[in-house]
């Protein structure tokens, strides 16, 4: 029996894992995998079953998870980023939270036949669009920085309020009469308010002044962190029963905008528990569910998500939108993006259990039709949100573009030959007299530390997905690496190396760790690349043909020239002398480092 349970925890991990993978590959959000996999190990195949793999720890297990996810995203919550639409959050979490709540009940009445009692308290389920479907749309739609603001904010502050509002419809149905309800609604209402803030807010502020002061050692951090988080849940909750999500959160926040605290390697390792937990929570829900729920329902029941989708958001978004900065393209993104997640499925499995207990008719029916609007939503805008995005004119541009630190003459000169070729980049030195020569030839320029606290809040990166840092000092590359590498995939941290390589002690003493990958490979030196463009050498670009393959190009040009890129046909940029080196092919496009030629030389008639 014992074995059993351990092949069927240690399973959900793998499918877990599985499941996360897929949808990386194929750029969809994780939740349908994730889902789908739940149903069949669940009540498709009966292999799976969460109670007897977690007993009465099941449902304290699931609330735990919620709140450290939730913590998770709060803690990157930071008031600066959302200058200027406060009013635009404040609203969609109050005029869009209500409205939702209404749109949502009158259609689950109309469509399911719901007592109102019971579509009251799923129409407050489903007011939580879930910061953990929110995140992985917003990478793959790429919007501008206002509409990814917006919907992270809205995703995490909505969740405790749809919770607290569920609370108070759950007193009110279980309550004696009008008056009883709306006494014991209001003292829950109250009661949670108080403690969620006064609780939230005096955790963060203790622990960010702990992090501060160096009362706890850093290796503790992370530790602390999640003792932190589950300790002021479980107090929370047990002072005002459903008050932890709202402290979590407003503990979270506090921490996100305190100052001079640093919360880099509790959020990545935060950030990679949250993973775990999300992938393990819609598993083992998914695994509870009722087939035949899901019959009772009929199709009918597809008219809820459809009434949130079309009526409920696109009202609640307009409305709270009314004389903000936002552009028109951008309101109708908001209106459009609003997936439900791993809070509304927790929150209707756990309603769905109290009101079973009180033997409430239809009670078995809340967490199947939670599911229904939870995948509705998420397929049709994972399959839509991108596309209208471009047509809105509200994507950001791939992010194909290279930050390039230091404005030195051959940073200056590869940003230069990248830019020709339709390449973003953006050069950040420190030299003010650099960075204005650049700036004068046409280049995006940041006159400082791109590591610095002003860059974090200045550096535009909009189409910048990878890392170049090009300075003669190995210090200031490998503090870039380093500072960027969570902002950039790996693969695309680049810094070049200053010297010639050494071997030995020598280099064991010179090594950085985290200075990304060798630009141009192990061989290649900025002291080189300096010598050669003082010595007159330019960069320039070849453009592959049928006739003129890359073999012929290095056998005619490889003894003069130094190849530095390519180009593939699709815009994306291959750094050359690297492992795995690409193999570029016709209609790729080579640049080089060499004597300047005459553009009529062989290999040169095509030059971009």
């Amino acid at each position: 029996m014992h074995e059993n349970l351990m092949l069927m925890a240690a399973a959900v991990l793998g499918l877990g894992f599985a499941c996360q993978y897929l949808a990386w590959r194929v750029r969809l959000p994780a939740i349908l995998f994730l889902l789908a996999c739940g149903v069949v190990a669940g009540p498709a195949t009966g292999w799976l079953r969460p109670e007897a793999l977690l007993g009465d720890l099941l449902f304290p297990f699931i609330s735990l998870a919620v709140a450290v996810i939730l913590f998770e995203g709060s803690v990157t919550l930071r008031f600066a980023d959302i200058a200027g639409l406060g009013p635009v959050i404040r609203n969609l979490i109050t005029i869009g939270v209500l409205v939702s709540w209404v749109v949502t009940a009158v259609a689950t009445r109309l469509a399911v036949g719901f007592s109102w009692e019971l579509a009251a308290l799923f129409g407050a389920i489903m007011t939580v669009t879930g910061p953990t479907v929110v995140a992985p749309l917003i990478r793959t739609v790429r919007p501008t920085a206002n509409v990814s603001g917006v919907l992270v904010w809205e995703g995490i502050l909505v969740d405790p309020i749809g919770a607290t509002l569920a609370v108070l419809t759950y007193q009110f149905i279980v309550a004696e009469g009008m008056g009883e309800g709306l006494g014991a609604g209001a003292a829950a209402f109250a009661g949670i308010l108080a403690v969620g803030l006064a609780l939230g807010l005096a955790a963060g502020q203790l622990f960010g002044v702990a992090l501060r002061r160096f009362w706890i050692p850093k290796y503790l951090h992370n530790v602390a962190a999640l003792a932190m988080v589950c300790g002021v849940f479980g107090l929370s909750d047990r002072l005002s029963p459903e008050s932890g999500l709202l402290a979590v959160t407003v503990m979270g926040v506090r921490l996100a905008n305190m100052e001079l605290v640093e919360l880099e390697d509790i959020l990545a390792f935060k950030e990679s528990l949250s993973l775990v937990l999300l992938s393990t929570l819609f598993i083992l829900l998914a695994a509870r569910m009722d087939l035949a729920a899901f019959q009772t329902l009929g199709w009918a029941a597809l008219a809820v998500p459809a009434a949130i989708q079309f009526l409920a958001r696109p009202i609640g978004v307009q409305l709270s939108a009314l004389g903000s900065p936002l552009t028109s393209g951008e309101r109708h993104l908001l209106a459009w993006i609003g997936p439900r997640g791993i809070v509304a499925a927790a929150v209707s499995a756990l309603f769905a259990l109290k009101l079973a207990g009180t033997g409430h008719p239809s009670a078995a029916s809340l967490a199947p039709l939670a599911f229904v609007v939870i995948v509705g939503t998420i397929l049709l805008q994972s399959f839509t949100a991108a596309p209208l995005a471009r047509r809105l004119g509200v994507a950001a541009p791939e992010p194909k573009g290279f930050l390039v630190v230091g404005a030195n003459p051959v940073a200056t000169a590869v940003a230069a030959e990248l830019m020709k070729n339709g390449l973003p980049v953006l050069l950040a030195g420190q030299d003010r007299n650099q960075v204005r020569a650049a700036a004068m030839l046409g280049l995006p320029t940041y006159w400082g530390n791109p590591a610095s606290d002003h860059a974090d809040g200045h550096l535009n990166l909009a189409g910048i997905g990878g890392l170049m840092a090009i300075t003669p000092e190995p210090e200031r590359n490998a503090l870039a690496a380093h500072y960027f590498r969570h902002e950039f995939d790996p693969g695309r941290v680049y810094s070049v190396r200053v010297h010639h390589p050494q071997s030995g002690r020598p280099a064991a003493k010179s090594t950085f760790r985290f200075a990304g990958r060798w630009l141009f490979g192990e061989e290649v030196s900025y002291d080189e690349l300096e010598a050669r463009i003082a010595g007159g050498e330019t960069i320039k670009t070849t453009t592959l043909t049928p006739e003129f393959s890359y073999e012929a190009y290095l056998e005619q040009q490889g003894s003069q020239r130094l190849s530095l890129f390519a180009v593939d046909p699709a815009g994306v940029l291959h750094v050359l002398g690297t492992t795995p080196d690409p193999v570029p092919k016709a209609a790729w496009k080579i640049l080089s480092l060499g004597p300047a030629r005459p553009a009529a030389e062989a290999g040169d008639r095509a030059a971009g």
